[in-house]
């Protein structure tokens, strides 16, 4: 029996095959939550336009699943996600590119725990440890200027709400800066930690008990998301003119309007560039394929069916925040940091205190859908990457419930690292985001040609589900399109993102070769290719020929000509 030939009763023996496509769409529903992670960052440097950068970023990911769920039929034995799926077409090209597409998409899904997590931490000490508010007229601070004459009134106002502030607001253990971005290891960082900590012990108990926590979390949290996005809207609370002009900003995080110049769209792509980290998400639909009971017809429904649900919600809710709150409204820094969408979602519904609590609660069980439905792609993707000799054997590793448990340990000390700068200020949490992103969009460049480079070498392999031609070319386009995202977006986040991305990237270069040439000699394990029905003989046929080369040189081309174009 081989390591990716799996049945239910091998306890302990790999992955077990117990669920549907509906379990994999459960485990999948925290997508639509991620939305809510930079919902504010993306109107903050694009302005009015935001909306319709949503729309579009996830009508972009509809058309790219069409490859992954064909590329995915292939493979009824694996898990771990399209990048493992598309990684086997690059193998005959590259022993190096192959590997790269697996650890992008791991280094794009695994900061989700920590993200998800300093976001979630932060609405639980607002609860628990509230910042108090005073206005000019508290008799607070009345008393304040009363006993320190000539204070002004908004001078007072600070040193009063600094004085009320609870001390664990201001608490860290310890802090400091690491190139160029802060770390500390404050209360949201602990919070966090435990947030992170019950996470694992749901998946502990592998994919079937994942799904089926999920599915009621799913459900209490995404009917509460399109009530927000529809209510407002039945309720005349939109105001067109929220949309208009139809204009990026001049600079971001101000207010006035820019123009469509190459500043204008730098701004732009930058918001196309980290809506992609969020939209394109529903993917990890197929991540479970070797946990499917019928694989040929579960992964073709879990994806397509993820990939409406998050149309709808990528469409409504954006819009509905942009309309109802305007370009000031999603401009403050509680919408920007995420502390505040909570409280502005309850106002959407025409609640407050008791509604602002329940909606506090429903966002911190989105944020925790996210983690879980991150742990459990990314975890898989380790596992299936050791499985099939790209990564360290020792992540081959599942427990007596068929949960790969080393491979999410693995993924819980890196978030640790992770959590402790995100949690520090916002420009670190999105640096994070933003050097995540440049992976994901790396793994998305792989994988869509590899559809293609399937297409040509691995015609005569019957496919449960096969994609119109043409979504496939479409597919290898939308491949450079998101290359431009990257190239000229990510500076809009940070400087250094760019580049750090690409360094986070050749990390994989270490790891293979230990892996590799140190553990298993030089050689990939036999199993490897038993789903294609081929030899490691057979990989030095390529028919693509030289096109595979050439479409990699054009993708770094076009980064970099994207990067020293666009500017802000």
């Amino acid at each position: 029996m081989t390591a990716t030939t799996i049945t239910a009763s091998e306890a302990g023996d790999g992955l077990h095959r117990t669920i549907d496509w509906r379990g994999a769409f459960w485990v999948a529903s925290g997508v639509p939550a991620l939305v809510l992670f930079s919902i504010g960052g993306i109107a903050g440097t694009t302005g009015t336009p935001a909306f319709l950068i949503w729309t579009c970023s996830i009508i972009l990911g509809l058309i790219q699943s069409f490859t992954y769920a064909e590329i995915a039929g292939l493979f009824p034995s694996k898990s771990g996600g399209a990048s493992v799926y598309g990684a086997t077409a690059w193998l005959r090209y590259s022993k190096f590119i192959a590997p790269l597409s697996v650890w992008c998409n791991w280094l794009a899904w695994t900061p989700v725990l920590s993200l998800g997590c300093s976001i979630a931490a932060a609405y639980i000490l607002n609860a628990l440890a509230p910042i108090p508010g005073f206005t000019e007229s508290s008799p607070e601070v009345l008393a304040y200027m009363a006993a320190n004459a000539g204070t002004s009134a908004a001078d007072a106002v600070t040193a009063v709400t600094a004085a009320a502030t609870p001390a664990i607001r201001n608490w860290t253990l310890f802090h400091g800066t690491l190139g160029p971005v802060s770390f500390s290891l404050n209360s949201v960082f602990f919070i966090g930690v435990i947030l992170m900590l019950v996470t694992f012990a749901i998946q502990h108990r592998g994919i079937l008990g994942t799904a089926s926590v999920q599915k009621f979390i799913g459900l209490v949290v995404i009917i509460p998301m399109l009530i927000v996005g529809i209510v407002p809207i039945l309720t005349g609370q939109i105001h067109w003119d929220n949309y208009s002009p139809l204009v990026p900003l001049a600079t971001a995080y101000e207010p006035a309007p820019g123009s469509w110049n190459v500043a204008g769209w730098t701004l732009v792509l930058g918001g196309m560039f980290i809506a992609a980290w969020s939209a394109y998400a529903f993917e990890t639909a197929i991540c479970y394929t070797s946990e499917f009971k019928n694989p040929g017809r579960d992964t073709v429904r879990a994806i397509f069916y993820s990939g409406l649900l998050c149309l709808a919600l990528y469409t409504i809710v954006p819009f509905t925040f942009q309309g109802v709150l305007g370009l000031n409204g999603m401009l403050a820094t509680p919408i920007v940091d995420g502390s505040g969408v909570a409280e502005a979602m309850a106002r959407m519904v025409g609640g407050a205190g008791f509604v602002t609590s329940i909606m506090v609660m429903l966002m911190i069980m989105a944020l925790m859908l996210s983690i879980m439905t991150a742990m459990a792609g990314s975890s898989r993707t380790l596992y299936q990457g050791s499985v099939d000799g790209w990564l360290p054997r020792y992540l081959s590793h599942v427990n007596e419930h068929g949960a790969p448990t080393r491979a999410m340990w693995t993924d819980l000390i890196f978030n640790v690292f992770l959590l402790a700068i995100a949690a520090a200020d916002a420009s670190s949490f999105f640096f994070v985001l933003s050097v995540s992103n440049c992976g994901y969009i790396i793994f998305n460049f792989l994988n869509l040609n590899s559809g293609w480079i399937h297409r040509i070498d691995n015609g005569h392999i019957h496919r449960p589900w096969k994609a119109p031609t043409i979504l496939i070319a479409a597919g290898g386009i939308l491949s450079y399109v998101n290359a431009t995202f990257m190239g000229a977006g990510a500076k809009v986040w940070n400087p250094w993102a760019l580049w750090a991305g690409f360094i986070a990237a050749a990390l994989i270069i270490p790891v293979f070769c230990f892996r590799h040439y140190v553990q298993d000699g030089g050689r990939f394990p036999a199993h490897m290719l038993d789903d294609l029905g081929i030899t490691q003989e057979d990989l030095k046929v390529r028919k693509a020929g030289i096109l595979p080369y050439l479409t990699l040189i054009a993708g770094v081309a076009v980064v970099l000509l994207a990067n020293w174009f666009f500017q802000i």
